[in-house]
């Protein structure tokens, strides 16, 4: 057993004080003891305490593609021209290269005060097409990346069939992608016999669009899904773009949420990511199936995808979750400011989504983020509490947006106040401190690794 005393905590029922937490070998707590003494030599937290926040949305590659893109490659420069020179860059990914790149930032991920996250991976083959000796090759290094950083994943593999709607044939681009439901299967198999899920892994899968992948395959990939794994996550990329809906109406007739509800038993383990562009019928229905919504902001908003109707959605009971998909900015903090920002811009008011129960809209979307996030991962996180896996971030209560505030207003700060370092000091995951005083063991190796496999890929 091994234990960690904190001043203040926020726990289900908000800041408690004198909390002590326990946990097993495992790295799950079995003791959340608010009012507690600190016993003798337990560790103590050297600030506020909150619960870790999961990811829910990356796509490791992309991490070293940032800031590449930021010119104009066409009169109109959209998702779909930035996709092009995605798709080119993917073409240049070796496994060593993916291995250093997502260590690098698993790593990153955890001083933002990530602790868990789900990779939607979907680069599976070798340069033509062709699978590698091992189906699972890049999905092992991710994988065993996480291991190495210690940040908890979710594993997704990703099913890519068809360039467009009405299984148009794929691109000569997307090669590297593309899978049937049974060789999709085939390397989740042959994934989780080389790395069982544990603790810190879980597995699902992601069907990649409606546009990617077609109804009779994503039915049979989740049946295929159910036979290994219980109610495994299913995350799926929908309604991003203006033309994916339009092409999606041109198709089948209807929009692509109104399809996937109409015809899937969509609840709590899916996870819809993005979820854009929905009208009003599909708000309400996608917030009364307990699924999560998926939002990006800082790649929603460097792709200009659109803005999320939130307030609708989360005042419908809808669940949501944050995820920093392309790596443009690696950071829940932003992507919860960019939320409430964009509604403040659309609608010309402040504190938009503040609730009748919550007046800070912080304290808000950091619950909400820890609720659809942990659901997003299939795994028993996002919050400090008995049974769940013990990630937590430490707070710095030195510093200025911290020590000298009140309790109420310590979220607030932290997102919305963007000055000096970060707050977050130390990150806890399954008990054990990846990130000390803002540090990673091995981020100055892990650095220097993600630097020659850039200088590789751009050479």
């Amino acid at each position: 057993m091994s234990a960690f005393f904190a001043d203040h905590a926020r726990l289900a029922d908000g800041w408690r004080r004198n909390v002590l937490l326990e946990w097993n070998d495992d790295g799950t707590l079995v003791r959340v003891a608010p009012d507690s003494v600190a016993p003798a030599g337990v560790e103590r937290a050297k600030g506020p305490v909150v619960p870790g926040m999961p990811n829910l949305h990356s796509h490791a590659f992309q991490r070293a593609m940032a800031g590449l893109t930021e010119y104009r490659a066409s009169v109109a420069d959209t998702f779909w021209s930035w996709r092009d020179l995605m798709y080119r860059f993917a073409a240049r990914i070796g496994p060593e290269s993916l291995a250093d790149i997502a260590h690098w930032l698993y790593i990153e991920m955890l001083k933002a005060g990530y602790t868990s996250v789900c990779e939607f991976h979907y680069v599976h083959h070798a340069p033509g097409g062709a699978p590698y000796a091992n189906r699972a090759e890049l999905a092992e290094r991710v994988v065993d990346a996480a291991g190495r950083a210690g940040i908890g994943i979710t594993m997704l593999p990703v099913l890519y069939e068809h360039s467009g709607f009405n299984k148009s044939a794929p691109r000569d681009d997307q090669r590297r992608f593309l899978n049937t439901p049974d060789t999709l299967l085939a390397l989740i198999d042959e994934l989780a016999r080389a790395r069982p899920e544990d603790g810190m892994r879980r597995y699902g899968v992601a069907p990649h669009s409606l546009r990617a992948v077609s109804g009779e395959s994503l039915a049979a990939v989740i049946e295929g899904l159910d036979a290994r794994f219980h109610h495994a996550p299913v995350h799926i990329h929908i309604a991003e773009q203006t033309a994916e809906v339009e092409a999606c109406l041109a198709a089948t007739g209807q929009r692509p949420v109104q399809w996937l509800l109409e015809r899937f038993n969509v609840d709590e383990r899916w996870c819809l990511v993005h979820a854009t562009h929905v009208d009003a019928d599909e708000c309400a229905r996608l917030a009364q199936s307990g699924a999560v919504a998926g939002l990006c902001l800082t790649t929603e908003a460097n792709l200009g995808d659109g803005v999320f109707p939130s307030r609708d959605y989360l005042d419908a009971g809808g669940r949501i979750g944050v995820g920093s998909d392309s790596h443009v900015g690696v950071d829940w903090r932003s992507e919860l400011r960019l939320l409430e920002y964009g509604q403040r811009l659309w609608r010309q008011q402040r504190n938009v989504l503040a609730s009748p129960t919550q007046s800070r809209p912080a304290d808000r979307l950091f619950d909400a983020a820890l609720d659809g996030g942990a659901h997003a991962t299939g795994r028993p996180v996002g919050a400090l509490a008995q049974g769940l896996r013990a990630d937590w971030l430490v707070l710095d209560e030195t510093h200025p947006g911290i020590g000298e505030h009140a309790p109420e207003t310590w979220l607030s700060s932290a997102v919305f106040c963007e000055h000096g370092d970060t707050p977050i000091r130390d990150v806890f995951v399954s008990g054990r401190k990846v990130i000390d005083a803002r540090r990673h063991a091995q981020e100055d190796e892990a650095l220097l690794r993600y630097r020659a496999a850039l200088r590789g890929l751009l050479d």
